[in-house]
């Protein structure tokens, strides 16, 4: 194996046009050949900014000053164009849209490879091999258009592989996967892990799926500089109480035994996976008695009706019946159907019908193509549904005017970049409060009081295209909230934040809904859901298997049913020989310590 480095960064700083100072900051690191590196830092601290460079964007075409050097294979990035560069360096961006350009995934994958002149016959050898790698080969006909979120993520590592460079770059290539797609993803780079010629460089918030795989972590503090670089497992386990206090992501196996750690279980060395956390518990002879029922459960609202056109008994069931004492839902969905792409396109989201009561906290959850996402802009009035399929708060979205829905719903887009119209972070805040009339001096508090709730203040003049793309998100969340509208509806609202910022968000989302607020969230990842939501809706093909309350719900088997996994602390305590009373511990509050849960 050539020992020399395949990626060289020395005294990298870079700072993009319009902000005030340099992330990364005097970064320096090698990669060889072999190594899968992964960068942790929290959200802003230059993790995607320093994944540019290296295939050399910037420079060259994103507006932004580097100093210090960047080399990949030898060359210089500053000194080379991007076309040279991509037969050495091939990128998955955050936002897969961003690399898009054909009109079918045959064609998508092959656009690189063409591009660099690659005989004719290889090209399709090598579009094949990756397009079958990521579970796509049977859709290669097919326009990219019409993916799911996690469909094009899929498709934007496919493009990677085909271009057979020797150094890979992913940033947050799982983000809007299902837990199948994070499966074929992470096997697709684990063989090319396994062959050794390769430098892996991945940005990754989602630890359990990556952690198999890394060989070395590499962390950004919050103001871009370098400060932890050693070996995976000695970093994650030996360094965790430091990665914590930065705020970037542990393994939920790894956060579920630091804080065991307060009931006075102490597991040694930390687990990494669920697997190994399992097997640290059962290694306990005797464990403190867990908290089973869910904090913040209220008998009055732990009912929902969920059925879908052909509904099955045990979704049914699992979904139980409309309490005659219950007040009437504030969200009320009835046989709604919706097709993509007008009358005569596929049917995406298929005779549903669900009563979401006020004041819960409902995710809906499935596999990527499952129509979740469709389901979500229906109810919220962003794309046409049936009149009379939906009703929310007395109001039929597919009848209000933009101006009425605001009012009553807040809409997070899975994109934050679909919804911004603003020339400014100020001016995107303040834009709805304008539309609904707000005198200026309470316009001006609240965008000031929601700058500062998502720390946004240094921002407020730039550009919101020109934010990190955890800053995009928490602009587009903050877009949501200002109004105030009693229902909010977010497309995978922590996508792209750190632990901190995620958590941060949570807790707000948390409290509102403790206020009264409906919130529904679109979601893939089934901790958050069992940690924080009061109900799940599970879809699959476009129709509702059930829902009910969660910790029902993945206690049964619609999680199965639907293609998903249970969340890693469940997978861990399932299972456990020697404890069955952990059996149905599933969210974090669960966990004892001394007389009651840890939030």
């Amino acid at each position: 194996m050539n020992a020399q480095p395949l990626i060289t960064l020395d005294g990298v700083s870079i700072r993009h046009d319009e902000a005030t100072r340099a992330t990364p900051a005097d970064v320096s690191f090698e990669v060889r050949p072999g190594e899968v590196v992964l960068l942790l830092g929290p959200s802003g601290c230059g993790k995607s900014t320093l994944a540019l460079a290296l295939d050399g964007l910037i420079p060259h075409a994103v507006p932004a000053t580097l100093e210090g050097t960047v080399r990949v294979a030898g060359l210089e990035t500053s000194a080379h164009t991007v076309a040279e560069l991509s037969e050495h360096v091939a990128m998955v961006f955050q936002d897969p849209d961003a690399q898009v350009v054909t009109g079918t995934l045959l064609d998508e994958v092959c656009f690189g490879p063409e591009n660099q002149l690659v005989a004719a016959s290889e090209v399709l050898e090598r579009a094949e091999r990756a397009l079958k790698l990521v579970g796509l080969w049977d859709r290669r006909t097919d326009n990219p258009d019409v993916l799911s979120g996690g469909g094009r993520q899929r498709l934007a590592v496919a493009c990677a592989l085909a271009l057979a460079a020797p150094v890979l770059v992913l940033d947050e290539p799982t983000a809007n996967l299902d837990p199948a797609g994070i499966d074929e993803v992470y096997a697709v780079l684990r063989e090319l892990a396994s062959e050794r010629d390769h430098a892996i460089v991945l940005v990754e918030h989602n630890l359990d799926a990556a952690v198999d795989i890394v060989d070395r972590v590499v962390v950004l503090d919050a103001s871009g500089r370098l400060v932890i670089d050693g070996p995976a497992r000695e970093v994650l386990q030996q360094r965790a109480d430091e990665l914590l206090e930065l705020g970037v992501w542990l393994p939920v196996s790894t956060l579920a035994a630091m804080r065991l750690r307060a009931a006075g279980v102490t597991l040694s060395p930390l687990p990494l996976n669920p697997a190994e956390l399992a097997a640290a518990l059962d290694a306990v002879d005797v464990l403190p008695s867990p908290l089973l029922a869910p904090p913040g459960t209220d008998a009055a609202r732990s009912r929902m009706v969920a059925s879908s056109a052909e509904a099955r008994p045990d979704a049914s069931e699992l979904a139980g019946a409309t309490d005659v004492t219950a007040p009437a839902p504030a969200i009320r969905v009835r046989d709604c159907s919706v097709r993509r792409g007008g009358r005569r396109g596929p049917v995406v989201v298929d005779g549903v019908d669900l009563d979401v009561a006020s004041g819960d906290f409902l995710a809906i959850v499935g596999t990527n193509g499952a129509g979740k996402t469709t389901l979500l802009q229906a109810i919220a009035g962003v794309i046409p549904a049936p009149r009379g399929s939906i009703d929310v708060l007395g109001m039929d979205p597919s009848r209000a005017d933009a101006r009425a829905r605001a009012r009553q719903i807040g809409f997070v887009f899975q994109n934050p970049e679909h919804q911004f119209v603003a020339h400014t972070v100020a001016e995107e805040l303040e834009l709805g409060l304008r539309l609904q009339g707000v005198d200026e001096a309470t316009r001006h508090a609240e965008v000031e009081r929601m700058l500062a709730r998502f720390d946004l203040v240094e921002h407020r003049d730039r550009h919101p295209f020109l934010l990190s793309g955890g800053q995009k998100r928490r602009l587009s969340v903050g877009t949501a909230l200002v109004a105030g509208a009693p229902v909010l509806a977010l497309d995978e609202p922590t996508f792209g934040q750190d632990r901190a910022r995620a958590s941060e968000l949570l807790d707000i989302l948390g409290g509102l809904n403790a206020e009264g607020t409906t919130v529904l969230v679109v979601t893939h990842d089934l901790q958050l859901v069992a940690d924080h939501a009061s109900h799940v809706a599970v879809m699959r093909d476009g129709r509702l298997l059930g829902a009910g309350p969660t910790a029902e719900v993945l206690a049964g088997p619609l999680v199965e049913e639907a293609g998903l996994r249970h969340p890693p602390l469940a997978r861990a305590t399932r299972g456990l020989a020697g404890h069955p009373e952990w059996h149905a511990v599933t969210r974090m509050s669960q966990l004892p310590v001394g007389d009651r849960a840890i939030a």
